[in-house]
């Protein structure tokens, strides 16, 4: 057994990496998938304090919510082990590792891309975000080319043709999605269509804004928690929306079907 290396990595902070990696690591738990996680951002750490915080909520209601092996990268972790080395160790006794990198150009969030099997980028959807991707010809809303975002992912995939290793399957994921059909959203679509063509990358349907989200951060809580029978959690009509949009990309990001039971028959 090899395990599947999945990387949410975007040079901007902000955008949902932890969020999205969080639903990643419980919906491969429920699916019956032993995952090992990695926060690489040793400032921020949101990863990790969402870990934290589900802990913390298992300890207090005595609910067995599945967790993840994880690792916090630290500086102190730096000086001695390497994360190639860290990985290596895991990579045989898993099926996912799932790796959530800084919103910043580091040289280890490079190194996490260069071995990652998919490479996921949340971007909000938004213009000003769009600029880590592409130059935008703003008269005739054009790309002019890729931005400095893309050029990195362009360099990650060079290094792993040096290393003889399969390319890199990136999925861009349009985040926090408003219900109206704005100008912005209607040009995000025409502007992220055409540079998907031009530098290959999947993009995904999307996920829409909901407060939800960072409401369950605090309790460590993800959409694919909410059939436990000790949570007491209410299934609203955004609920149920929310975690379709998650299941849709989920299947994206593994490759293959992905069974779910938590989102089959909802009540």
């Amino acid at each position: 057994m090899t395990a599947k290396i999945i990387v949410f990595a975007n040079e901007k902070g902000g955008t949902g990496k932890s969020t999205l990696a969080m639903h990643t690591i419980v919906a491969l738990l429920r699916a019956g998938k032993t995952v090992a996680s990695f926060d690489l951002d040793a400032r921020q750490g949101s990863l990790t304090r969402y870990l934290e915080n589900r802990q913390k909520f298992i300890k207090e209601n005595n609910v067995p919510l599945p967790a993840p092996e994880h690792t916090s990268w630290s500086d102190d972790i730096a000086k001695i082990y390497t994360l190639r080395g860290q990985i290596d160790k895991v990579i045989n006794r898993v099926d996912a590792i799932i790796i959530d990198t800084p919103g910043s150009h580091t040289p280890l969030g490079m190194e996490a891309m260069v071995m990652a099997d998919c490479l996921v980028t949340p971007l909000n959807d938004s213009l000003v975000d769009l600029d880590i991707l592409a130059d935008v010809d703003g008269e005739a809303v054009k790309i002019k080319g890729p931005s400095h975002f893309a050029q990195t992912v362009w360099s990650t995939r060079q290094q792993r043709m040096l290393e003889r290793k399969p390319p890199i399957n990136w999925i861009v994921v349009r985040n926090r999605m408003l219900y109206n059909k704005s100008k912005n959203s209607k040009m995000m679509s025409i502007l992220l269509n055409a540079l998907s063509r031009r530098i290959h990358f999947i993009l995904a349907d999307g996920i829409s804004e909901r407060v939800v989200f960072r409401e369950l951060f605090l309790k460590g809580l993800t959409m694919m928690d909410f059939r436990e029978n000790n949570l007491h959690m209410p299934m609203t009509v955004s609920s149920s929306s929310a975690r379709q949009e998650l299941s849709k990309l989920l299947n994206e990001i593994w490759g293959e079907g992905l069974f779910l039971p938590e989102m089959n028959a909802i009540k």
